[in-house]
């Protein structure tokens, strides 16, 4: 079957699904909310320094300001002020300047920054978001800017050339290497995407030229502002989509907008003129993604209990700290043995895992809680089962062997909030909880309250109290709980009245005595 890109675009938000055969594997929407801020690139200005975290808050023009942490300083000014001292003590000492350049890669080798000594309060410098807001959490930056394209992505801070894991071909990566570090300016770093198997040099020069260009005009902007605010502004989810997902393994990209369409064509025919003719417009009258079952992938994603074909399932519950995923047999009983059984449901969760883990998009900590198997060779299978279906998900993924009690324990790199929490907030019922008091309990609060000191003068005509439930409760109180009801009135010599009242929630009562 084919592999396709599906694109749903409509005014208020634009959705993006990549296709492998017939099954929805990875999802990306963008809304209209001025939040995407991923790939963007800003002039940032340090309002709050944090030694003990090594860190520091940096306003980039957002309602929140952005965390950036000492890892991700580049500390291309520093080393510049650094040098500058270092140089003129030598020239007071009566050395060349010269030798201060022979020395300048271990200087700076064995060289122990902290946060104080490379940023301060009111500094200004030029960040790039590289997580997008989480939560309660500011987005994450860094000093070390790249520009993706569509074959090479421009590092102008790192003096590096780096070849995709993807193409595997060794006479391959040589030529493309061999061809960069030929055209590139020095001390730029660029990374040869996997779509760039087999381009030629003049391809790639003209795409490094526009590049480079693209870098002089934000560092022109960079200077000339004053402020924090936004510099370079990465491409929209379509394009975005277009340029990082629409290789040589996608087969059509198929678009339910005209306006966007023709954008998408004339990005196409600047750099990859060739998947023009893999490009369609979709006129048909039902919505695109009811068209290939899209809906009702997403629709499943969002559920917490997903069923295996063999009548096992799985459960995946979020948190704060991490994402715990539990393997249960439920209806599935086997044919042969116990050990089996168990066994053949792990294998069938595994590929379910990786595709859900892939769909929703979870990031940072993974827990699996596998169903206990003694046999250490059936651990072994169900750990390289996961290793091998995970492979085709471009997120990094770093996977700890099984242990004693069957728990994997992996972590997936996070950059953009994952589905669930995209698509859904937390419950206004049960207020993030995640469940209800049961009808049970509602009902043993009612007799609680009713005995917290009732006054000893009715403020009612006919000396009873009334109480307004949600039907379910009325339902209980007058059937399993009428026996306690009855008991109540005696203890308080006050006949009790239940109302239905269907407007207020099955946890909301009112007394009225």
């Amino acid at each position: 079957m084919t592999n396709e890109l599906i694109i749903n675009t409509r005014p208020h938000e634009t959705r993006v699904a990549l296709v492998e055969n017939g099954v929805a594997v990875e999802l990306y929407f963008e809304r209209k909310t001025g939040q995407e801020l991923m790939g963007n690139i800003y002039r940032g200005r340090v309002v709050r320094v944090l030694p003990g975290m090594q860190a520091a808050f940096v306003d980039i023009g957002q309602e929140r300001t952005a965390f950036l942490y000492i890892s991700d300083v580049h500390k291309g000014v520093s080393d510049l002020e650094q040098l500058m001292l270092q140089e003129q003590v030598q020239i007071e000492n009566g050395l060349l300047i010269d030798e201060s350049e022979k020395t300048k890669q271990s200087f700076f080798k064995d060289t122990v920054f902290t946060i104080e000594d490379l940023l301060r309060e009111g500094q200004d410098i030029m960040v790039q978001v590289s997580k997008e807001p989480l939560g309660t959490k500011g987005a994450r930056l860094t000093s070390y800017i790249s520009l993706p394209g569509r074959h090479l992505v421009l590092m102008p801070t790192v003096n590096h050339v780096g070849i995709s894991r993807r193409i595997e071909d060794q006479a391959e990566r040589e030529r493309l290497k061999n061809i960069v570090e030929e055209i590139r300016p020095e001390g730029f770093g660029f990374i040869v995407r996997t779509v760039s198997e087999g381009a030629e040099k003049e391809k790639l020069k003209s795409e490094m030229d526009f590049m480079l260009k693209l870098w002089t005009n934000i560092q022109e902007k960079m200077t000339k502002s004053s402020g924090p605010g936004l510099l370079y502004q990465d491409l929209t989810v379509s394009l975005r989509a277009v340029r990082d997902l629409f290789t040589r393994e996608v087969d059509r990209l198929i678009i339910d907008s005209r306006e966007e369409y023709e954008n998408v064509l004339k990005f196409i025919d600047h750099f990859a003129p060739k998947l023009r003719y893999s490009v369609e417009l979709y006129t048909e009258t039902d919505p695109i993604f009811d068209a290939y079952g899209i809906e009702m992938e997403i629709s499943r994603a969002l559920e917490k209990k997903i069923w295996l074909r063999s009548g096992g399932y799985i459960v995946i519950e979020l948190t704060e700290a991490l994402t715990s995923i539990d393997v249960n047999t439920g209806g599935y009983v086997g044919k042969r043995n116990l050990e089996e059984t168990i066994l053949k449901t792990n294998l069938e969760a595994v590929k379910e895992i990786a595709y859900q883990i892939r769909l929703r998009n979870i990031g940072g900590l993974i827990v699996i809680d596998f169903i206990d198997m003694e046999k250490l060779e059936n651990r072994e299978r169900v750990f390289v089962s996961l290793k091998d279906a995970l492979k085709k998900d471009k997120a990094k993924t770093h996977i700890l062997k099984m242990s004693e009690l069957g728990l994997i324990e992996m972590t997936r790199k996070r950059t953009r909030e994952n589905l669930n929490r995209l698509l859904s907030e937390p419950c206004s019922y049960c207020e993030g909880r995640g469940s209800l008091k049961s009808k049970m309990t509602i009902c043993y609060e009612i007799f609680r309250d009713l005995e917290r000191e009732p006054p000893s003068i009715s403020t009612t005509d006919d000396n009873s109290i009334y109480v307004r439930v949600n039907p379910e409760i009325e339902n209980v109180l007058k059937e399993d709980e009428q026996q306690s009801v009855m008991e109540l009135e005696k203890r308080l010599n006050r006949p009790i009245i239940i109302i239905s009242q269907p407007s207020l929630h099955i946890e909301q009562y009112e007394i009225t005595i």
